[in-house]
């Protein structure tokens, strides 16, 4: 499903982000990246949704090269992969629907599919009830959810998470979790960047370790240190 080969990314001013990652994470998996703030996940997360370009190497999604990948073909590349990102990115002032919505109407989908996805994706994050909420009406955990069905409101075939749980209380965390892990089921390949020590160790998955932009260590049903 998602095959990095020998990627590197060396930024501007020098600093090395990553060094010749080698991964290959398969359909359906559940996968976690550690490592400290600073480490590399998020950038490596960002390579595969074209946000950055690597300095050498490649990512390959189903085979498909994304390295030499042409600007215009990179929203369609987007359509077939979620993001959620630790600080919601919720447009402040769209309601809850139309922030959920907004993807849809770029692809042109119709106002009756539209309201029917998102209407799924509500009820599947336990938050229908919020449908014409701003943003600001909500808690914390709430706007991860709002984020998440806004992630997969497209049935995406991979969901990225960028310490989805980082701004959240240890019982919201859990939760939050949880509903990844259920998305996970639905045949979803779902790969998540945190330093959350705790989640990593009550629900075990594949752990790949991440220190300085390189891979140190990867492990099935691992913990979060060795």
């Amino acid at each position: 499903m998602i095959k990095f080969v020998k990627l590197s990314k060396v930024y501007s001013n020098h600093f090395t982000a990553l060094k010749d990652i080698n991964l290959t994470i398969s359909q359906n998996e559940f996968v976690y990246l550690v490592g400290q703030s600073g480490a590399g996940k998020s950038t490596l997360l960002s390579m595969v949704y074209r946000a950055c370009k690597p300095s050498s190497g490649d990512i390959f999604i189903e085979n498909y090269s994304l390295k030499n990948m042409p600007d215009s073909e990179i929203p369609f590349l987007r359509r077939n992969i979620g993001v959620i990102f630790q600080d919601y990115k919720l447009l402040p002032k769209r309601t809850v629907y139309e922030n959920i919505a907004f993807a849809l109407r770029v692809m042109h989908f119709s106002r009756s599919r539209i309201h029917r996805q998102v209407g799924q994706v509500l009820e599947l994050v336990g938050l229908e009830h919020k449908f014409n909420c701003m943003p600001w009406e909500l808690s914390g955990g709430e706007k991860q959810r709002i984020c998440i069905a806004r992630a997969i409101v497209n049935n995406p075939a991979i969901l990225l998470a960028d310490e989805p749980t980082g701004n959240l209380d240890p019982d919201t965390s859990w939760e939050i979790m949880m509903l990844l892990t259920k998305i996970n089921t639905r045949n979803t390949t779902v790969v998540v960047a945190t330093h959350n020590d705790k989640i990593v160790d009550a629900l075990p998955k594949r752990v790949v370790a991440i220190e300085k932009g390189a891979i140190v260590r990867d492990q099935q049903l691992g913990r979060y240190d060795t």
